[in-house]
């Protein structure tokens, strides 16, 4: 039996907590802004970060967004930037003295402006320039509505981000996670630092275990109907949900498979927590594993050639793969007695999880795949949920600060970690980083 001794109330429902078994509830679906603000907080050193200056745009006053700030803050989470401070006035038109800037200390530069449009639009324009080699790098004009300037600003991010790392951005995706706030759940989507959030379903029952399709259109995850778990799949744009696994017993830890065609899903119809394929409408059922333990939390690969799952068939939850297909399972992390919730980086390369350390701290960890080298990246005691960035280089993750369950975002090598936190009371769990958009 998969279990887990904390010192949360029993009353908090977690990935962690429920390996292969779920109670019920009643969800009632919405759509509706919810406009609670994150704060960002930065924590650590980076090994190496590129000193740059981002102006405070001409006229953002007049947006009602700190466009400026919101790119600063995007840049600065990702682990790969220093902030050097900038110069009143600048503008994408500027001409920049480069031998002051290089006396400042910044090897690139940031400058632009907001203009209102005769139909009401804003037009975001700025540049980006190498102030080590004194020339131009970028730029480029966002004609937006008012509602999609912090979009804007985080596609600018995005567009700095991989001019000068050769990495796309990620700052333009969003995350998706569960807010618990007294005796309510709500299922809620958020851009990348935490702004914008939106309720997508909201429950006087727990909602676990968020995935996302691999187009970002749907979610697939777990509400409480009936007094058991059951599977749901939600459309964000229409917020229509469809069922797809109320078998008898329990259905959990739904996973897309790459393709979107198919989920990996725990369900113990047949006596067991055990994997299943289904169909992304609820078809074609397949039992994929045979053994007499809990199997559960499965995980595609990119590629959608095997699945990485949490089982206790050694005498103790451990992260094993097998075939997507279904086939012998081999067992993958040996540190430890007690590692759950992997999840696979999008180069297939790394796996991050989560390991119980002495007698009850649970801390992330990544593993080179390749040569199984394990790395502990957290000094908090009560990590949960691991999910990658869509370009692999961040980590958001659940975690306990302040007698709360606050995010986190962690660069892969835990030197630079910021927390995401509500000005609410409310509890925040089970995040996880959406895709790349169109």
């Amino acid at each position: 039996m998969i279990t887990k001794t904390t010192a949360k109330p029993s009353t908090t429902l977690t990935r962690r907590a429920l390996l292969g078994s779920a109670a019920a509830g009643l969800a009632v679906p919405a759509w509706s802004p919810a406009w609670s603000q994150f704060r960002v907080e930065i924590a650590g050193v980076g090994a190496t970060r590129l000193p740059i200056a981002i102006n405070d745009f001409k006229d953002e006053a007049a947006t009602g967004q700190t466009l400026g700030a919101i790119i600063r803050a995007d840049l600065e989470r990702s682990g790969q930037f220093s902030m050097v401070p900038g110069q009143p006035g600048m503008t994408e038109t500027s001409v920049p003295q480069f031998g002051d800037w290089r006396s400042r200390a910044a090897d690139a530069l940031v400058a632009g402006s907001a203009t209102r449009l005769a139909d009401g639009r804003f037009d975001v324009r700025y540049r980006l320039w190498d102030v080590v080699k004194g020339q131009d790098l970028a730029s480029e004009s966002l004609p937006v509505v008012t509602a999609d300037l912090r979009l804007a600003a985080h596609k600018i991010a995005d567009a700095i981000y991989q001019k000068l790392t050769g990495d796309r951005g990620v700052f333009a995706t969003r995350l998706v996670y569960v807010n618990k706030a007294g005796p309510r759940y709500s299922l809620r989507v958020a851009d990348a630092d935490g702004e914008g959030e939106q309720t997508v379903l909201a429950s006087p029952e727990p909602i676990i275990s968020p995935a996302w399709s691999p187009d970002g259109s749907e979610l697939a995850y777990v509400s409480f109907e009936t007094r058991k778990a059951v599977v749901w799949i939600q459309d964000l744009r229409t917020g229509r949900r469809r069922k797809i696994a109320d078998f008898r017993g329990s259905n959990s830890a739904p996973a897309f498979s790459p393709n979107g065609q198919q989920l990996a899903l725990t369900l113990s119809r047949d006596g067991g927590s055990q994997l299943y394929l289904i169909g992304r409408n609820g078809d074609g059922v397949r039992r994929l594993t045979q053994s007499q333990s809990i199997d559960t939390e499965p995980v595609f690969t990119p590629d959608g050639a095997q699945i990485y799952f949490v089982s206790d068939r050694g005498g103790a939850p451990q992260i094993y793969r097998m075939p997507a297909g279904g086939g012998s399972a081999e067992r993958v992390t040996f540190n430890g007695n007690y590692n759950i919730s992997p999840t696979i980086s999008p180069d297939g390369r790394t796996l991050a999880f989560i390991t119980r350390v002495g007698g009850g701290s649970f801390k992330l960890c990544v593993m080179d795949l390749g040569s199984g080298q394990v790395q502990q990246i957290t000094d908090t005691t009560d990590d949960e949920s691991p999910s990658f960035a869509p370009n692999g280089k961040l980590i958001v993750y659940a975690t306990r600060a302040g007698g709360r369950d606050v995010l986190m975002t962690s660069t892969l090598d835990g030197k630079v970690k910021a927390k995401l936190a509500t000005p609410t009371v409310a509890d925040i769990r089970e995040p996880a980083w959406g895709p790349f958009g169109n």
